[in-house]
Order: structure tokens, then C-alpha cells, then sequence
């Protein structure tokens, strides 16, 4: 089974890497292209509420959207209803992004997969899911000595 791990390991740096690459084109680091996912469908969200969406903490959000402002892809502003709260708007340089970095994303995932088969491909979709499903909501693994499920 620790095989399994290195190769999810070295499969993630690896795609993380050429992600990286691809979404710098755009002005955009990994990581913010999940922000500007959620953001592509629902400008406006508070910073917890997009870290609900992403599942990550909201300081973790507030750090990625310093540095997206920084880099003109995004804007906060007071909400209306409620001063207490800030809302994170995309800029017209976020929103042009949005077809390019899909279409880097197609391209990168097209490129990783090539060599599978639907199937393969289908069944390597379903095992990470599952994965995803087990490690967000399980307690941590046993350790040495422990007994397992």
C-alpha cells in the first residue's frame, strides 16, 4: 500500500508542477484557479463562505485573496447589507482569464490521461473520489500497534 502513496505522491507534484506552468500563463498560480472556479459561478462571496466551498480554512482564503489582489484578479469590498462583512469580486482581468484557463485545464487533463482508457480513466475518477470521501471524513489512521478498521 505505500506504493500506492508514492505514486499519488509523485502523480500530484507532478501535475501540480505542469499546473503551475500552465495557469502562470494566465497570470494565475495553483491554487487560485479553484478560487476563481467558485468565484466564475458566484462572484461576490464572503471569504468563509468560499472557504465552505473549498473546503479550506477561511485564513487560508484571505491569504490566496491578499495575494490575487495583488495580482489585479480580484477586488474586496464592504458588503451593502452588513459593513462588517467583505465580499471578493472578480476584476475584467479575472473574467477573461475564466475560457483560457479552462481550456488549459482541458488540455493538461487531456495530456495526464492520454495513455488510459475510458475505463482507466473512469475508474481512476471514481477511486480518487473515494479517496477524497474516505480522508475528509474518516479519524486519522492507526498507528503503529492500533487496530484498524
Amino acid at each position: 500500500m505505500t506504493e500506492v502513496l508514492r505514486l499519488l505522491t509523485r502523480a500530484q507534484k507532478l501535475l501540480r508542477a505542469a499546473a503551475d506552468e500552465a495557469m502562470s500563463r494566465h497570470g494565475v498560480r495553483v491554487g487560485q484557479n479553484l478560487v476563481l472556479e467558485v468565484l466564475w459561478e458566484t462572484d461576490g462571496l464572503t471569504p468563509g463562505e468560499l472557504a465552505a466551498r473549498l473546503q479550506v480554512t477561511t485564513p487560508t482564503v484571505v491569504n490566496t485573496a491578499t495575494r490575487m489582489e495583488a495580482a489585479g484578479l480580484l477586488v474586496r469590498r464592504r458588503d451593502p447589507a452588513d459593513g462588517r462583512l467583505v465580499r471578493l469580486h472578480l476584476t475584467p482581468k479575472a473574467r477573461a482569464a475564466e475560457q483560457p484557463i479552462a481550456e488549459a485545464r482541458r488540455l493538461l487533463a487531456e495530456h495526464a490521461t492520454a495513455t488510459l482508457t475510458d475505463e482507466e480513466r473512469r475508474h481512476l475518477h471514481s477511486a480518487l473520489k473515494k479517496i477524497i470521501e474516505r480522508m475528509t471524513a474518516s479519524t486519522p489512521p492507526p498507528g503503529p500497534g492500533e487496530d484498524a478498521e
